[in-house]
């Protein structure tokens, strides 16, 4: 008889692989920050594809919990997450943009160059 694990699969159900926080219940920036920080070094996602996976109202929730995210305190790469078109924001510093340009991403004024290519859907990976 095959473990729960193994049923799972046979049974092709999506599972979503975010790590509780510990807390009896995760806060939405709680989970948005999960799902962040399981974006691969190099990669980027969408405000809106992390709003779909946790099934969250719209793509402003999640520019809400990045806009106001420590980057080095809560280690969460805020920076990895763009707009669906592939551009910064919230980046009047110029912060986020420096750290993608450390991770080997390319970028054309505010805009990341291959963004199709180096997109990270968390739909599909997690």
């Amino acid at each position: 008889m095959p473990g729960p694990r193994q049923s799972t699969f046979a049974k092709k159900e999506r599972l979503i692989a975010v790590r509780p926080s510990g807390k009896r219940e995760a806060s939405a920036a709680d989970m948005i920050y999960d799902v962040v920080r399981q974006i691969p070094r190099g990669r980027v996602t969408s405000y809106g594809a992390i709003a779909k996976l946790l099934d969250l109202p719209n793509a402003r929730m999640v520019g809400h919990a990045m806009r106001f995210v420590d980057i080095a305190r809560q280690r969460v790469p805020a920076q990895r997450v763009v707009t669906a078109g592939g551009r910064l924001s919230h980046d009047s510093h110029g912060t986020r943009r420096n750290l993608l340009i450390k991770e080997g991403i390319k970028l054309k004024g505010e805009k990341i160059v291959d963004f199709a290519r180096i997109f990270w859907d968390p739909a599909k990976e997690l």
